[in-house]
């Protein structure tokens, strides 16, 4: 059965939502708002294209191609040209709205839209689920023992693959 939250709810960003039965319409309207009041503190907008990617991003805590979203746009009637999906997948990263999975080569949206945190991103390797944790203490140790060798970290990207509880339970 899903959890149901309250509108203001802490708890919608939790990683463990990815992987567990939740009020999802809740979860990707809040993330919507959330991405509306960030792109207007940045003196910017979702336009529809981007609005509609962020949309398909978050209909599931899962990462998708751009390939993939480009489908969905063609499907909705915004064309069938990649640089539009490009362009908008590249302004929702930009925005803080969206995070490109390195491992999977796709996009999923940011669970902490207008947030500055370190994220994580716990990737199952059988449905391709993404929850995103917080990693400030491993990027904290990291950035120690890059220290101690002289080096300076610009960009931190963790990605861990497994199972999820559902994919983990099935196997």
């Amino acid at each position: 059965m899903p959890q149901t939250h309250p509108p203001d709810c802490p708890g919608c960003a939790a990683p463990d939502l990815a992987f567990a039965a939740h009020d999802h319409a809740h979860c990707a309207a809040d993330a919507l708002a959330r991405a509306e009041a960030v792109t207007a503190a940045n003196n910017s907008r979702l336009t529809p294209v981007r609005r509609r990617v962020l949309e398909i991003l978050l209909e599931d805590h899962r990462a998708l191609g751009a390939y993939d979203v480009l489908a969905r746009l063609a499907a909705d009637g915004f064309g069938n040209q990649p640089p539009v999906a490009y362009r908008a997948l590249e302004f929702l990263v930009e925005q803080g709205l969206a995070h490109r999975i390195q491992r999977l080569n796709a996009f999923t949206a940011c669970a902490h839209p207008g947030e500055a945190h370190a994220p994580a991103f716990l990737i199952c390797r059988a449905c391709h689920s993404v929850a995103e944790a917080e990693a400030a203490p491993a990027r904290e140790a990291l950035d120690r023992e890059a220290g101690r060798l002289g080096f300076a970290i610009e960009r931190t990207t963790l990605e861990a693959l497994g199972l999820c509880p559902s994919c983990k339970a099935a196997a």
